[in-house]
């Protein structure tokens, strides 16, 4: 793909760039350009009250020697900015010097999310209708529904990346973004709320399936079902997990340990466990960029590598992790695809793409029919883990009583403590439907966000411990 950021800086001074960058010695550098347009318009009480629009535009520079990393950036694309910029970054990560000339060469990446149309060409009320929409049907579907909130939000981001071992890559991505959150109030004074949402790496006729009266449905179904819940029983017990959404618990309990910043500084429980057991046979936990449309879907990470597929835990065993550059200088494995970066003023880090546990041998109802009590989680809201001993709370927004097989009461109060490995060496059944979430996530990280997928199947999880406030 030919970048428009050629037009403000040329190949010529990228290669430039690059010779300084490594003008004290440095091992490896790196350019980094991007540019960036966002749009997003926001709905309160029956009314568009917001639109905005944004751009970025800048260069992040990069060098790498040993361990020691210089990074400096610049939203001032004038040749003698950049150029000092290099060397500011050359100066942070080393010392000593020689001069190398270098050329680069464009990388062929694949397409992962072609797009029709772009949103520059949907019109701003397009979008307000559509949150109008949402937010009748959120309305209409229960009397109960006191307020409704909804926004819409797009972007479009071109990037160059250029490294001193001769790598030239371009993409664009696109994303779109619509949710709706509904509050139920039945006159009591009991409040609930609900949140549904989706889109991705996806063309803008994706709204044609998955309709904003759909998203705003679902977001009033959720709160008013939590209308009248009990308090949810503290104490061991068992825990089923419902498909999709609810992978955002293997995310933060297993996925950020295996990022190899935390592995190589030895912070993560999972460090030093590669070939061991780590979870039941059951479990088999994936980190892929390739899936087509999906928010942490790449044609390449930001360091210019093509996002891969990654087997992590196959069949309880610790089989891989998330590397980015430096954790593969570092480690001496090749990266993963797995360097992000939430904008060209940071620099990269290993992080997750789509992350979700492959689907096992059992039905939904079959894992359901096997309890005769305990709690049933449809959807999370905020966690806490603990890197260092893999130590987790999770609130759990919708959940659900599990009598003799069946879901019976709604339960509020409810959280989910427990250690990331153990829980996974207690998963006694997986259903066989996967589902990825429906595209809401990001992924918070040493103060950046990046877009994130998420998916589970249906999972049992034996001896959980359910923080609660019914203790009887």
């Amino acid at each position: 793909m030919e970048s428009p950021l050629f037009d403000l800086v040329p190949v010529s001074l990228i290669e430039k760039l690059l010779s300084t960058a490594l003008e004290k010695g440095g091992d490896f550098a790196e350019i980094y350009m991007e540019r960036s347009r966002s749009n997003s318009v926001a709905l309160e009480e029956n009314k568009i009250r917001t639109a905005a629009c944004g751009i970025g535009l800048g260069v992040g520079i990069r060098v790498i020697k040993g361990t020691e990393v210089g990074y400096a950036y610049s939203d001032d694309l004038e040749s003698a900015t950049l150029l000092k910029t290099a060397s500011v970054a050359a100066a942070i990560a080393g010392s000593g010097g020689h001069n190398k000339s270098i050329n680069v060469t464009p990388q062929n990446l694949p397409n992962r999310y072609p797009i029709e149309t772009y949103p520059e060409n949907v019109a701003a009320k397009v979008k307000a209708d559509m949150l109008l929409r949402g937010n009748d049907a959120a309305h209409q579907y229960d009397k109960r529904i006191s307020q409704v909130m909804g926004a819409f939000g797009d972007s479009t981001k071109d990037i160059v990346i250029a490294t001193s071992e001769g790598v030239l890559s371009t993409d664009r991505q696109v994303m779109y973004r619509m949710n709706f959150t509904a509050i139920a109030d039945d006159g009591s004074g009991e409040r609930q709320t609900g949140f549904h949402g989706g889109g991705g790496r996806v063309d803008f006729s994706h709204y044609d399936g998955f309709t904003p009266e759909d998203a705003g449905i679902e977001a009033a179904r959720m709160a008013t079902a939590q209308i009248g819940a009990i308090a949810a029983p503290a104490g061991p017990q068992t825990v089923i997990l419902s498909p999709g959404w609810s992978g955002v618990f293997l995310h933060e309990a297993v996925g950020h340990g295996l990022e190899a910043d935390f592995i190589h500084k030895e912070t993560s429980l999972f460090a030093n466990q590669l070939g061991e057991k780590v979870a039941s046979d059951l479990v088999t936990v994936i980190d892929n960029g390739e899936i087509a449309h999906k928010r942490g879907t790449l044609n390449c990470d930001d360091e210019g590598v093509i996002a891969q597929d990654k087997v992590l835990i196959e069949k309880g065993v610790l089989k891989g992790y998330m590397v980015d550059r430096l954790s593969s200088q570092v480690m001496d494995i090749a990266s993963t695809g797995s360097g992000r970066r939430q904008n060209y003023k940071h620099a990269p880090m290993p992080r997750m793409t789509n992350t979700y546990m492959a689907a096992g041998p059992h039905t939904h109802e079959e894992i359901l029919s096997s309890v005769d009590k305990g709690l049933y989680c449809a959807a999370f809201g905020g966690g806490q883990v603990d890197i260092s001993n893999g130590n987790f709370v999770f609130e759990v927004r919708e959940g659900y009583m599990i009598e003799n097989g069946k879901i019976t009461a709604p339960v509020k109060g409810g959280t989910l403590i427990g250690v990331g490995p153990e829980s996974m060496k207690n998963v006694s059944m997986v259903g066989n439907n996967l589902e990825l979430d429906p595209g809401i996530g990001s992924c918070g990280k040493d103060g950046q966000t990046v877009p994130v997928g998420v998916g589970l199947p249906t999972i049992r999880i034996d001896d959980m411990t359910v923080g609660g406030t019914d203790v009887g």
